[in-house]
């Protein structure tokens, strides 16, 4: 029996149907994490990573490349985040982020992206001269890592030597109560950033009446 024009439609009709074309499709993969950070940045300023689809116990890092799997200049646990910030090294030179995981009770590299460490530099502003005991408005721009400081101490003092302070990360303008001892002080970005520890940037006179 020969089909009817009807039936040769209605095969067609079928044959193009929602149903059979989802069957006939090749199912997707899962998808693995991903990573996606600056690859420039001054060193000893603060980079925001963005991570997706990181296995349980991963690790966000920045180390050198040659650097094998266990080895990190700084290193944080995820969690459930999927945004995390890291201070760069102090140090110029190239480095790379790293997201890590965990194979046989040992950390493994899942995904690697370069990150090249750029000359560090910092501006201060204040008035040169302040009576003793006074309000000193200041500004201090930077790397502003976490742990980086504008500070106003005596000069020839160590990078960590300690004064009135403000964290510049937190904001960059503040205003610091000047000494009660007359002199000539040293108002100082000092960078502390991983690799360098504290190190001063920038100086200004201060000249306390």
């Amino acid at each position: 029996m020969m089909p009817t024009r009807r039936t040769t439609l209605a095969l067609l009709l079928s044959a193009g149907s929602p149903a059979i074309a989802q069957q006939s499709r090749p199912q997707r993969q899962p998808q693995g994490p991903s990573l996606s950070a600056p690859r420039t940045l001054m060193a000893g300023a603060m980079a925001t990573a963005f991570i997706s689809r990181a296995p349980a116990n991963a690790r966000l890092a920045i180390s050198r490349p040659a650097d094998p799997p266990e080895a990190a200049i700084v290193a944080s646990p995820l969690g459930q985040a999927t945004v995390l910030s890291l201070p760069a090294p102090g140090e110029v030179g190239s480095y790379e982020w790293r997201l890590l995981g965990e194979a046989d009770g040992k950390p493994v590299i899942l995904l690697r992206q370069p990150l090249a460490a750029t000359t560090p530099a910092a501006t201060l502003a204040a008035p040169a001269r302040v009576a003793r005991g006074n309000p000193l408005p200041v500004r201090g721009i930077g790397p502003n890592g976490d742990r980086d400081r504008v500070v106003l101490v005596k000069p020839e003092t160590p990078p960590e030597a300690q004064g009135p302070n403000f964290f510049p990360a937190e904001n960059v303008e503040s205003t610091l109560e000047a000494p009660v001892e007359p002199g000539i002080y040293e108002l100082r970005y000092v960078m502390d950033a991983p690799l360098t520890g504290p190190r001063v940037l920038a100086r200004r006179e201060i000249v306390v009446e």
